[in-house]
Parts: structure tokens; C-alpha cells; sequence
């Protein structure tokens, strides 16, 4: 399933493409608006995640396996799996998992041509040395593999965590396996532990919110009244090309900024039109996601209207986020603010949550969102994007990242000045 960042991104690349047209760098610098060439690299900035920390999170999960009675989590592809492992294993109907028992060491099933490619990725993980890995050939149960690894670390009929994003075939064919074994979520882990970011995590979660901004500025001195949507996303792509990442942004034009996740149909850019761009990169594994509103050549009296209350509804949200706050509190703070401006009620005018966690997924744990009752803790980070969609006119969405400090939270980029300054400085 593509994501709606994956979806932008490529989308982009076309445009992408044709801004960077020549083969040579000297060339393609050449071709790109000056703001554009003029960016130099951050990629060196970008500090790896360490084995020592994986073993970190790995005792941290096992911990949160003992506090919530599970005897093992089992994962597949997927974020969680590199997460805890460094290992890059992509979904498809051949089952490969990691088990992590809460005591004992983990063990692997892996088809059985693929076993080479997986000791090689295992050997350089947090784990390293030898490993158990049960292998299976294709006309063989996989299932009747993780089963019998289960009963060699004497769990057989325990509670095992599946991991969220597990195929379904995965683990029903592990419950017709072995219906004694009680299959539950393994989210209190995976979730209890990503959600907390270390200062490693919160530096690189830094570099990609500052790769992004630098990116998205360097687009909007370079854009121009004629251009699509697509030509100006292909600018958002190639600035972040520039500084070392791939990134990108969907661009919405005018009216089909009031759609919160766009349009594809064409749009094109005129004196006094009002755009919203959406979409961040990655660093190392870590996301960035940042939206900014701003208008080509000067706004009108309901567009700067609208920004303003966009913005104070924005604030009043990072000045909910506190240690110790429900989730729901915070996007009630700046939905208030959308409903007494006349914007409500509900979401009539601002049909999102506000905000959603971030880290190694653009959209993960927790979220900030009405009725959520979890309390935010140090170093959670989230989204902070209320927005204002008036439908047939314009929309108006300011998105920045925060971390929860333990005296309140702080934005990883400046708050959008204004629609004709959309920059802030720091």
C-alpha cells in the first residue's frame, strides 16, 4: 500500500526530473533556480542509531513484556522489526519473523534460500554472533517452525505479542498452529517503546525537520506564476536532493487547498494564488512532516484572517502539550480557538485530529486527537497541524513537529509568520 508521503513523492519525480534534467552536477546545478544550487549538503550532520542502543530498547521492551504478561512478540517487516533489529525484511506471502521471548534469546524463521541474506543482516544487528534461525522450505509449515522455537524457550501456551502491521495470514496460520497459545497486540511494547524518543532519535528527528524547512524555502523563493503544482512540488524535491535527502511535497493550488490531502487534478499558479504544501523526508530512518501556507504575490483581507486564527490555533495547541495532558486536551486547545473564530462547530472547518506521533513512521503512537486519554510524557513527539479547509475557496494548514520537554513542548522549526513571509527565523 503506497502512503500519502510516498504517493507526493513520487508524484514529484517527474517534475523532479525535468527541473534536473542534465546528467552532469555542474549541469544540474546550472538548471536549478539559484536558491535551489545554492544549497549544500547535511547528509554528514546524520548520526546513525547504534547497536548499543537497540540492546537498550530491547531490555526496555522485555521489560514492558513482563509488565504486561506477555511471553514473546513476534515481528515481521516493517518499522518495528528494524526498530529493534536493523533488519530491512520486505512483506510478501514467505513468512520471516523475529521472536523476542521476554526471556531467553530471540530466534528467527526464515525461508530457507533467504537464510544466507538474514545471518548477514542479524550478524551486524544489536544481537550479532550466532543466531537461531529456523528455516523452512517451500513446500514446509513455517508455522510449525515458530511453534517449536516457542517450546524450546518453554512457552507452550503463553500470550505472544503480534506486532501491528503483521500480515493476518501470518498469525491465523500461527493460531490454527498452535490455538493453545493466546495471541494479543504487541503494541503496549513496540508503541511503549517508540513513542518515547532517546536524544539520538530527537537529534535526528531535528535534522530532518531543519533538511525540510531549508528545502521549502529554497522552493518558495524559486516559484513562479505559471507553474503547476507538480513543477513546484518537482523544486520541493530537488532542493531536498540538494541537501543530501530524498523528500518531497504535495502541493496543493488555490481551492484544492480546502481538501486537506489535495487533488491531482491540474492547478496552476497565478498572482494572489494561495498554496499548501504537505511532506517532509528522511533522515537516517527518521521522519519529518511540515506543512506551510502562503500566497504568490498579496494575500486577501479573509486569507490573512484566516492564517491569523490558523496560527493562534496552532499556539494554543503547543501551549496545551505539557507533561501530564491528555492527548485529547490538545487538540481540544486549538480547536477552541478554530470554533470561537466562527470556524466550527466540530469539524465542519477543521475535520482532522491535530496532531500525530512521529518518529521512524510519519504517522505513529500516540495521537492528539478528542478522547484519546493517554498522558504525554518527556519526549514524545508529535504534529501540530490545525487546520482551517473552506471548501470552493481555500485552506489554510500550518504544520510543524514538537517534542514534549518536561516544561512544556518545543517546536522542532519556527511557526510560520505570515502567508507573504512563510519562513520564520530562529
Amino acid at each position: 500500500m503506497i502512503s500519502r508521503r510516498d504517493f507526493f513523492k513520487t508524484s514529484a519525480v517527474g517534475a523532479a526530473a525535468a527541473v534536473v534534467a542534465p546528467t552532469l552536477a555542474s549541469a544540474e546545478d546550472a538548471a536549478l533556480p539559484p536558491a535551489i544550487a545554492a544549497l549544500e549538503s547535511m547528509k554528514a550532520q546524520a548520526k546513525p542509531i547504534t547497536n548499543d542502543e537497540r540492546r537498550m530498547r530491547i531490555e526496555q521492551a522485555r521489560n514492558l513484556m513482563a509488565q504486561n504478561k506477555l511471553d514473546a512478540i513476534m515481528m515481521s517487516g516493517g518499522t518495528s522489526l528494524i526498530y529493534f533489529s536493523n533488519i530491512r525484511w520486505w512483506l510478501s506471502e514467505r513468512f520471516f519473523a523475529m521472536v523476542l521471548p521476554a526471556k531467553g534469546e530471540p530466534f528467527y524463521v526464515c525461508p530457507a534460500f533467504e537464510e544466507d541474506r538474514a545471518r548477514e543482516q542479524i550478524s551486524a544487528g544489536p544481537l550479532g554472533g550466532k543466531a537461531d534461525v529456523r528455516t523452512w522450505q517451500e513446500d514446509e509449515d513455517p508455522y510449525a517452525r515458530l511453534v517449536q522455537g516457542l517450546k524450546d524457550r518453554g512457552i507452550a501456551n503463553g500470550r505472544v505479542g503480534v506486532e501491528e502491521r503483521t500480515y493476518f495470514v501470518y498469525s491465523d496460520s500461527l493460531a490454527l498452529e498452535a490455538p493453545q497459545l493466546k495471541l494479543v497486540s504487541a503494541i503496549p511494547v513496540t508503541a511503549g517503546c517508540r513513542m518515547i524518543k532517546s536524544g539520538s532519535e530527537l537529534a535526528l528527528l531535528q535534522l530532518a525537520n531543519d533538511v525540510t524547512l531549508k528545502a521549502y524555502e529554497a522552493a518558495w523563493k524559486s516559484l513562479k506564476e505559471g507553474m503547476t503544482q507538480n513543477d513546484f512540488a518537482g523544486l520541493v524535491s530537488a532542493a531536498h536532493e540538494k541537501l543530501g535527502f530524498s523528500g518531497g511535497a504535495g502541493v496543493q493550488v488555490g481551492e484544492y487547498s480546502a481538501l486537506p490531502h489535495g487533488s491531482s487534478k491540474p492547478q496552476v499558479v497565478r498572482e494572489g494564488t494561495i498554496l499548501l504544501i504537505d511532506g517532509g523526508c528522511k533522515v537516517e530512518g527518521y521522519e519529518s512532516d511540515i506543512s506551510r501556507t502562503f500566497v504568490l504575490g498579496k494575500p486577501t483581507d479573509k486569507m490573512k484572517k484566516v492564517f491569523d486564527i490558523e496560527h493562534r490555533a496552532q499556539s494554543a495547541a503547543l501551549a496545551a502539550a505539557k507533561v501530564g495532558v491528555a492527548c485529547g486536551d490538545v487538540d481540544a486547545a486549538a480547536r477552541k480557538v478554530i470554533e470561537d473564530a466562527g470556524y466550527g462547530p466540530g469539524y465542519k472547518y477543521f475535520g482532522h485530529r491535530v496532531g500525530h506521533g512521529i518518529g521512524m513512521d510519519g504517522h505513529e503512537w500516540p495521537y492528539l486527537v478528542r478522547g484519546n486519554n493517554t498522558r504525554l510524557l518527556p519526549n514524545m513527539c508529535f504534529s501540530d497541524e490545525p487546520g482551517i479547509y473552506i471548501r470552493g475557496e481555500f485552506g489554510v494548514r500550518l504544520e510543524d513537529c514538537m517534542h514534549i520537554a518536561e516544561n512544556g513542548a518545543v517546536l522542532f522549526t519556527p511557526q510560520s509568520p505570515s502567508l507573504e513571509e512563510p519562513f520564520g527565523k530562529r
